[in-house]
């Protein structure tokens, strides 16, 4: 301790710094432009925000005759579930922007000929997130809701209010979309050389296992909407695998070119 020169140990410490100076830049801006995207986004959404409010509504009213209207018990509440509301659903609009500009963080350097592979890794990602939104939306929350106003009767009687429930809606919308992004991280985590497809392989099991506990957590403990999320899962993270495979694949007889 008593040779240590701090001195001496700072240009080092700046040499370092220097090299993860450019990845941070160039992170900060991609961050900085979701973050546009997000509020621009969120922006639009406020001003549809009733309208939106009545869509998510909908299939809480036909889950059960007895709820036929929602409150709130405090004066700003509906204001704020507005506000929440909006922001929820712009981080969903915005997900195109996000993963591409995740995509591309990751993948710097493209060519011409990978910026289209880029276009088209960004639109199956979109389009598995919006398959999970829809699985979400369509399928599984009206079985939830059901569930859980079989529990209503005469003796008791349900009162949602507004904020809680439309949170819980965008929500399990916006975890289920999320959830249906496993094959594009494991491709993203492949292409950057973190893993290869043989780990998700031997790894399998406690991936499976991992899908169940959240299917089960994501849907209240529902069992029909647990499976419900659960298969779809299962099979997007062997197309993971296959995907991640082929990836590393192209990669190694690029190099070998």
């Amino acid at each position: 301790m008593g040779n240590y020169n701090l001195q001496s140990s700072i240009p080092a410490l700046e040499r370092s710094l220097a090299v993860f100076r450019p990845h941070h830049l160039e992170l900060r801006r991609r961050l900085l432009k979701v973050a546009l995207t997000v509020v621009g986004f969120t922006a639009v959404a406020y001003i549809f925000a009733e309208k939106i409010a009545a869509l998510f509504i909908a299939p809480l009213f036909a889950a059960s005759p007895l709820v036929y209207r929602l409150v709130y018990t405090h004066l700003p509440e509906a204001f704020m579930a507005y506000i929440k509301l909006a922001f929820l659903v712009g981080l969903i609009a915005s997900m195109p922007v996000a993963l591409y500009q995740l995509w591309i963080f990751i993948s710097p350097g493209l060519k011409k000929n990978e910026k289209r592979l880029a276009i088209t890794v960004v639109f199956w990602a979109m389009f598995l997130f919006t398959g999970g939104a829809c699985l979400a939306f369509f399928v599984v929350l009206p079985k939830m809701l059901m569930y859980f106003m079989s529990y209503a009767n005469e003796n008791l009687e349900p009162l949602p209010k507004l904020g809680l429930y439309l949170t819980f809606v965008a929500r399990t919308i916006l975890a289920f979309g999320i959830s249906f992004q496993i094959p594009f991280l494991m491709v993203t985590s492949g292409k950057a050389g973190f893993v290869q497809a043989s780990y998700f392989r031997q790894k399998r099991t406690y991936f499976y296992i991992a899908i169940v506990v959240l299917s089960f957590l994501l849907t209240a403990g529902d069992l029909m909407a647990t499976v419900l999320l659960a298969v779809p899962l299962f099979l997007l993270y062997e197309a993971g695998i296959f995907l991640t495979a082929l990836f590393n694949r192209k990669k190694s007889e690029a190099k070998t070119e």
